[in-house]
């Protein structure tokens, strides 16, 4: 069974996207890799704390970049993953694009795009894994749209931006 973590907070205001942002990637719980084959780049609490009200918790999709790398799709969950009963809120991006390494340390740029659905609690680890994939195929499609793939031409993923 799902339901929603904050049931009178589910949509994005849309007006809010996109939405820029970054910071260094920190080490995160250590979940996404190793428990759900889904790694992803965690933000440190100052940049967390930093979201305007307008980004409510949920599931979005749009665009990321490690360093001066290139602009690769992505998916980002904002919350408290209340699967794992998070204490701390966290933004939690998983790049769509196989690395060779990790990259804590790194400066990691994301556009916030669009909005996918609220953050959800799970009765099982392979529920939550199965919505992460659908969330993934989601962003996938939604990345493809002309309006969407601009984005990640922005001068924010220029260098020394």
């Amino acid at each position: 069974m799902r339901h929603s973590q904050n049931p009178d907070r589910n949509m994005c205001d849309s007006t809010a996207l996109p939405f820029f942002i970054n910071g260094e990637v920190i080490k995160g719980f250590g979940r996404g890799s190793k428990e759900l084959g889904i790694p992803t780049a965690n933000f440190p609490l100052e940049v967390v704390n930093k979201l305007p009200d307008s980004i409510t918790t949920g599931i979005y999709y749009g665009w990321a970049q490690v360093d001066d790398s290139s602009v690769y799709k992505m998916v980002m969950s904002v919350g408290w993953n209340p699967y794992y009963k998070n204490k701390e809120k966290s933004m939690e991006t998983h790049i769509i694009h196989k690395f060779e390494t990790d990259f804590y340390g790194k400066n990691l740029k994301v556009a916030l795009v669009g909005y996918i659905r609220p953050e959800l609690n799970f009765a099982s680890m392979d529920d939550l894994i199965n919505t992460i994939h659908n969330d993934i195929k989601q962003a996938e499609i939604q990345l493809e749209k002309p309006e969407q793939a601009e984005i990640a031409k922005n001068d924010f993923f220029k260098p020394n931006c």
